[in-house]
C-alpha cells in the first residue's frame, strides 16, 4: 500500500506494491520523446522490475487526402502517457524526475491508478485498430455538405446519417424539388 507524506511523496510499506497503470501529464506533441526518455532512465537505473511499461495510447485511422487513402497513427490522449508501475518512493521519483514529465493525474498529492476496466478498454481499442484502422469521418448529423464526386457531383445537402463501420454518409439532397436521401462514401463529400 502506498501512502504519502506531508511533502506529497509516496511512503513505502514493507509489502511490495502491486503494479498498476497511471496517467502522467507530458508536453503535448512530445509524448514519444518523453516515453523514450523515461524508458532510458528506467533501464539505466535498473528499475525494469518496478516500471514495467510506458505507452503513448494511439489508434490507427484511415484518412483520405487528395483522393488517396492513407493510414495514420493518431494519439488518443494528446499530452498524456500511461505508465505501468509498482508505485513506491523510488519509482515515483524516477518518473517525476524525467525530463518532459509534468505530474501524475489524480488527487492533490497522491497518484490515482487507473481502474482495470479503463486499462482494458484503452489497450483493447489499440489492438482493435491495429487489425482494422478506424475511418476518420469528420461529418455529423445536420452538417451541410457538397458532393464532390459521382452522379450527384456539385449537389449540396444535409447529413442525415453517418455509418462509420461502412464509411458511408446519407445526405438529403434536393432533386427536382424533392428531398432525396443519397448514400455516399465519406471521402466523396466536403463541408460547405
Amino acid at each position: 500500500m502506498v501512502e504519502h507524506s506531508s511533502e506529497g511523496k509516496p511512503e513505502v510499506h514493507e509489502s511490495a506494491p502491486e503494479p498498476r497503470w497511471y496517467v502522467v501529464r507530458v508536453a503535448s506533441n512530445r509524448e514519444e520523446r518523453v516515453r523514450d526518455n523515461l524508458l532510458a532512465q528506467v533501464k539505466s537505473s535498473g528499475m525494469e522490475s518496478r516500471i514495467l511499461n510506458v505507452l503513448v495510447p494511439t489508434e490507427k485511422v484511415s484518412e483520405i487526402k487528395s483522393g488517396k487513402r492513407k493510414v495514420v497513427q493518431r494519439k488518443l490522449f494528446p499530452g498524456y502517457i500511461l505508465v505501468e508501475m509498482a508505485l513506491d518512493e523510488e519509482s515515483w521519483y524516477l518518473v517525476r524526475g524525467t525530463s518532459g514529465i509534468g505530474d501524475f493525474v489524480g488527487g492533490d498529492s497522491q497518484p490515482v491508478p487507473m481502474e482495470p476496466h479503463e486499462v482494458k478498454k484503452i489497450l483493447g481499442g489499440m489492438e482493435e485498430t491495429e487489425d482494422k484502422p478506424k475511418l476518420d469521418i469528420q461529418f455529423h448529423l445536420g452538417d451541410r455538405v457538397k458532393i464532390k464526386e459521382g452522379p450527384f457531383e456539385n449537389f449540396s445537402g444535409v447529413v442525415d446519417e453517418v455509418n462509420p463501420q461502412k464509411g458511408l454518409v446519407r445526405v438529403i439532397v434536393l432533386i427536382f424539388g424533392r428531398e432525396t436521401p443519397v448514400e455516399m462514401e465519406y471521402w466523396q463529400l466536403e463541408p460547405v
